[in-house]
């Protein structure tokens, strides 16, 4: 058990470790330019020279993080519920809904700014309009889902009227879709990071200093080293959800793949 947990763990490593010492060789004898592609080496040392900023920054844009996930979650769940169980909410809000998803994050940055300024409100609601749309799909796509035989059976036995029939029946079938679409909206929020700060709602946040400062003066190992902490973070933050989610709510529904 223990040669084939090493076996695993080294199967982890072989693609980080080739693509470290690919960089590292490309950058220093292929591409030889530090502006173009910083070596590996710089990159790492970049962390020792940013350590003042690393933490208050990362600080910064989880609390913008979080902003809009809370802003997100907490609208899109109940409009997933109205959407999926009540064929006349879906259709009054259908159209609507199409409408503004395929609008870009980005596009909103001009109102985020009017309506709320540059605050950390406005950095929040960018970040909610990445995370919204994947989970209001998915969430709605679970609850529309249902299976009949599931409700008639909720019926018999005993759950009574559309309040009763969402708690018991519709909910707990639609969980795993809204842990998808969570899931989803995590990584589509965090990739909105970089754009909901660029434009100074703070002096602080990993995209305001990756933008507005290390870009600007051409600090790409600075640049460099700032991307891997957006995805470091986001790493992190998916396993733990899957974690919570996957291995211990939904354990039930583990597979073949182990």
């Amino acid at each position: 058990m223990k040669i084939h947990a090493a076996i695993e763990k080294g199967i982890v490593l072989v693609p980080l470790v080739t693509t470290i010492i690919l960089w590292e060789v490309l950058a220093t004898y292929v591409v030889k330019n530090p502006a173009f592609l910083p070596r590996f080496s710089e990159v790492i040392f970049a962390f020792y020279l940013l350590r003042r900023h690393i933490i208050p920054d990362i600080l910064v844009s989880l609390l913008h993080f979080g902003i809009g996930m809370a802003l997100a979650f907490s609208i899109a769940l109940p409009l997933a519920v109205g959407m999926g169980w009540f064929k006349t909410i879906f259709k009054a809000t259908d159209p609507l809904i199409e409408i503004l998803r395929p609008i870009p994050p980005l596009a909103w940055i001009p109102l985020a700014i009017v309506w709320f300024h540059l605050t950390h409100y406005a950095a929040g609601f960018i970040i909610f309009l990445g995370a919204f749309f994947p989970i209001l799909i998915d969430s709605y796509t679970g609850f529309r889902n249902v299976p009949k035989v599931l409700v008639e059976t909720g019926k018999v036995l005993g759950c009574i009227g559309d309040k009763k029939l969402i708690r018991y029946v519709a909910f707990p079938f639609a969980l795993p879709s809204i842990a998808t679409g969570t899931r989803v909206g995590m990584g589509v929020g965090w990739m909105c990071v970089v754009a909901a700060e660029m434009f100074g709602v703070s002096r602080n946040g990993l995209g305001y200093r990756l933008f507005n400062e290390f870009y600007y003066w051409k600090q790409m190992d600075y640049v460099i080293a700032y991307m891997l902490i957006l995805g470091l973070i986001s790493l992190l933050l998916d396993r733990v959800f899957r974690h919570y989610i996957e291995e211990k709510l939904f354990r039930w529904r583990k597979g073949i793949v182990k």
